[in-house]
């Protein structure tokens, strides 16, 4: 039922108890005690909400960055990554298999205060060798679910001979 559960939050978490209930022929209070103990055991750490910025008045940009790192004595990466993440601008941080070692996820109001980020605060960290900076042009799908774009949503034209 865990699993059941969590895939149907993972689309949407404003379904109800009672209507995750319904989906899955159980009771609500199973569901709530479920849900109440996964969130104890931080299976579920939070329920964040998906924007399409592009579809608002308000810029941001977002940016993908490789990171090469030293790992740290008896902690691995685990101590750079933790440092990493506790920066405000920092919206994830992975632990990455290939050429690199972290992949950082940042959010900003502008492609400059990215790079101010990177300038200051990410490549100046003692253990941070090299960095490569992406920036996001546009988002198509972000947690498996697809970005409504209004211009994408006009139909060419047919043209036949």
């Amino acid at each position: 039922m865990k699993k059941q559960i969590l895939d149907i939050i993972s689309k949407n978490s404003r379904f109800s108890t009672e209507d995750i209930a319904s989906m899955l022929g159980t009771d609500s209070k199973t569901v709530e005690d479920t849900i109440k103990e996964m969130e104890e055991d931080k299976v579920i750490c939070g329920y964040p909400t998906l924007i399409n910025w592009d579809n608002t008045d308000f810029e941001k940009v977002t940016a993908l960055i490789e990171v090469n790192v030293t790992p740290q004595r008896d902690m691995g990466f685990n101590k750079v990554a933790e440092r990493i993440y506790k920066f405000e601008e920092v919206e994830s941080v992975y632990l990455m298999s290939g050429g690199f070692d972290l992949t950082v996820i940042i959010e900003g109001k502008s492609m400059k205060e990215v790079a101010r980020f990177v300038s200051e605060k990410l490549s100046t960290l003692e253990y941070v060798n090299s960095t490569a900076t992406y920036f996001v042009l546009k988002k198509y799908k972000e947690h498996g679910l697809t970005m409504a774009h209004e211009k994408d949503k006009e139909e060419r034209m047919l043209i036949t001979p």
